[in-house]
């Protein structure tokens, strides 16, 4: 067993954490000793993740739990923050990385494709947020980090739904960031580019490499340089950082 890095236990909740860079984000949270509260959308992957807890707890000595919610509904994403609450007496950092896409054109997009991925990316941002908020307005403290994209900065065609979800979630960030941080609470938004996940490895080499070129560094990114710059942002150090969006996207967006 490693022993956590921090001596003063916080307690997170990393939406969406199952897989890829939720996952990362949670790894890298319960090395840091965080006690994390893990969530999954529904009930089939609950298996998968209490393993995942498991595992984490082993590994860095905290507490993991597991919560089935689906953010998008505002009586579930209530009962993730009271349930890490319950467990662990508070919650300090909420990630809000749950997240869908529906790709297609504008032109030929369903109106139910484009209300999906808006009620889970922005929505479910939204209400993760404001059930926190109210627990961190109370303790006089909190780190909110909202997964945005570099899609919801530059846009990308093809992915109009999930662009307009992204670029929300930054404005959600900015405007609690100013509501929030006299009250010691810090709420900043992580926008990747292209990371090497489940849904990258299924691209072809030839979509890989046409990729690859509009990236000034050549390169997909790894979930866990992600993970890195939310577990700073999560961490003492960044109490002075707010409101802000910080693209981690190897330049493409330049």
């Amino acid at each position: 067993m490693r022993v956590a890095e921090q001596t003063t236990k916080r307690n997170a909740i990393v939406t969406g954490s199952s897989r890829g860079i939720g996952a990362a984000i949670a790894r890298e949270l319960a090395e840091k000793g965080y006690n994390i509260c893990l969530n999954c959308s529904s009930k089939s992957g609950l298996e998968h993740l209490e393993h995942f807890a498991s595992e984490l707890e082993d590994a860095y000595g905290i507490k993991a739990i597991c919560c089935v919610a689906n953010v998008a509904d505002a009586p579930s994403a209530q009962n993730l923050i009271d349930c890490c609450v319950s467990a662990f007496g508070s919650v300090d950092v909420l990630v809000n990385n749950a997240g869908i896409t529906k790709d297609g054109l504008a032109a030929r997009m369903k109106e139910e494709d484009f209300d999906a991925v808006i009620s889970v990316n922005l929505k479910g941002t939204f209400n993760c947020c404001k059930a926190a908020a109210s627990k961190m307005m109370k303790q006089r403290y909190g780190r909110i980090i909202n997964m945005s994209s570099v899609v919801g900065v530059a846009g990308n065609a093809g992915q109009v739904n999930y662009a307009a979800s992204k670029a929300g979630v930054i404005g959600i960030t900015k405007s609690l960031a100013k509501e929030l941080a006299a009250r010691n609470i810090t709420v900043n938004a992580v926008a990747p580019g292209f990371i090497a996940t489940d849904m990258t490895d299924a691209l072809s080499e030839t979509q890989k490499a046409a990729i690859s070129d509009r990236i000034a560094a050549k390169r997909f990114g790894e979930a866990q340089e992600v993970a890195a710059l939310v577990g700073f942002l999560a961490s003492e150090k960044a109490a002075y950082i707010t409101g802000q969006v910080i693209c981690i996207d190897g330049g493409m967006a330049l």
